[in-house]
């Protein structure tokens, strides 16, 4: 991306494209599975305390990342193999900063139908689900929230999944507006930023305010700053 930022444009041969799509498209439900193994660890935390550190132990821990791996990179793989298959013989650039699904579905001359259903049928599982089980995770959340009598009780249970759901929200939300609104042109590129650029941005600022160590060793670079001036 960067490359064709600063030359306005560069080359790509067909098997480096499509390699391109595979790791992007597999990180990019990746995110959408580790997402929601974060929302479950979070349910757990606030709402059966007694028995996080059972559930959520190493080995647990360990499993739910290796499965979220194995699974995307084989599921994705079926995509990046039937998208092989295509046939390109007309225009050969691709109107997008990255090697993406629908950019390179308008270059093809072959029949997409199938690929595209084959698409729709994949996100189910890897987008869809894992977003359902996010959101029935925190409507349990909320409701055990509610249910703390005081009220510095619920803003420090809240505050321990802040984070979290404000990296769902910007997430899933640039997802949402890109792939189900017809956005054509820059629009679509600018807003494919925000989860290819701003959102893996943000994720570090986002998880480390809310880090306590983070917080106690910003304390002391700013007394010695303010020590310093």
């Amino acid at each position: 991306m960067l490359q064709v930022v600063l030359y306005e444009g560069s080359f790509v041969s067909f098997k480096g494209c499509l390699t391109q799509f595979y790791c992007f498209s597999a990180s990019e439900s990746l995110e959408c599975l580790l997402l929601t193994v974060m929302s479950y660890d979070r349910y757990q935390a606030i709402c059966n305390p007694l028995k996080y550190t059972l559930v959520m132990d190493l080995t647990f821990c360990i499993k739910a990342v290796l499965l979220c791996w194995g699974t995307i990179f084989a599921v994705m793989l079926t995509i990046a193999v039937t998208m092989s298959y295509l046939w390109f013989c007309g225009p050969n650039v691709i109107d997008h900063f990255f090697c993406d699904f629908d950019p390179l579905l308008e270059l093809s001359c072959s029949d997409t139908f199938f690929l595209k259903i084959e698409d729709i049928m994949l996100a189910v599982p890897c987008v869809l689900c894992p977003f359902i089980v996010i959101i029935v995770s925190y409507v349990y959340i909320i409701f055990t929230i509610l249910k703390i009598p005081s009220v510095t009780g619920r803003q420090k249970t809240f505050s321990t999944c802040s984070s979290h759901l404000a990296v769902v929200s910007l997430y899933y939300g640039s997802l949402i507006i890109i792939y189900l609104f017809p956005n054509k042109g820059n629009v679509k590129k600018i807003l494919s930023l925000f989860y290819t650029v701003v959102t893996p941005l943000l994720n570090p600022m986002i998880y480390s305010l809310s880090n306590r160590d983070i917080k106690q060793a910003f304390k002391k670079l700013k007394s010695k700053m303010s020590s310093a001036l």
